[in-house]
């Protein structure tokens, strides 16, 4: 996959993280109804919990700005490919590591704390999983990483 569709890619899959996380938000504020979980399980007890707050920002607001940034971006490096400097590849991966490991944490909260799913939420960490590991596959830093771990086997 080339760089630029990597990007694209990319794009598409921040603007879908941003429509989720965008959902959840209205539907906190908004809507008195309980929210629609495709999984069958209590979204709302997920959405609602104690978790549901990190420094006590909503934790759907850190995501829509998160994935906001992430496709204005991306979206400057495909509209301005001299922009793509090892500073500002090496901070968008950190920021998708972070995210990454974020969502981890949140799964692991929703399987271990709480005992309940949200279907938009693992939708969620499953884009970030996948900005992740195609953010990872066009860096140099862990295709040279990786390479090395496979050359020694």
């Amino acid at each position: 996959m080339s760089q630029t569709s990597a990007y694209v890619l990319i794009i598409f899959l921040a603007f879908g993280g941003f429509l989720i996380a965008r959902y959840i938000r209205h539907h906190k504020k908004n809507v008195e109804e309980a929210l629609v979980c495709p999984l069958r399980a209590n979204c709302d007890m997920v959405i609602h919990s104690d978790y549901s707050k990190f420094l006590g920002i909503p934790i759907e607001a850190l995501g829509m700005v998160y994935y906001s940034l992430l496709a204005v971006s991306y979206g400057l490096l495909v509209i301005f490919p001299v922009l793509n400097q090892p500073l500002v590849a090496s901070s968008l991966l950190f920021a998708t590591v972070c995210a990454f490991v974020f969502s981890i944490y949140l799964t692991l909260i929703q399987a271990f704390v709480i005992k309940n799913w949200c279907t938009w939420c693992l939708i969620s960490a499953t884009i970030c999983g996948a900005v992740f590991a195609i953010d990872a596959s066009t860096s140099p830093l862990f295709s040279a990483l990786f390479s090395s771990i496979f050359l020694s086997l």
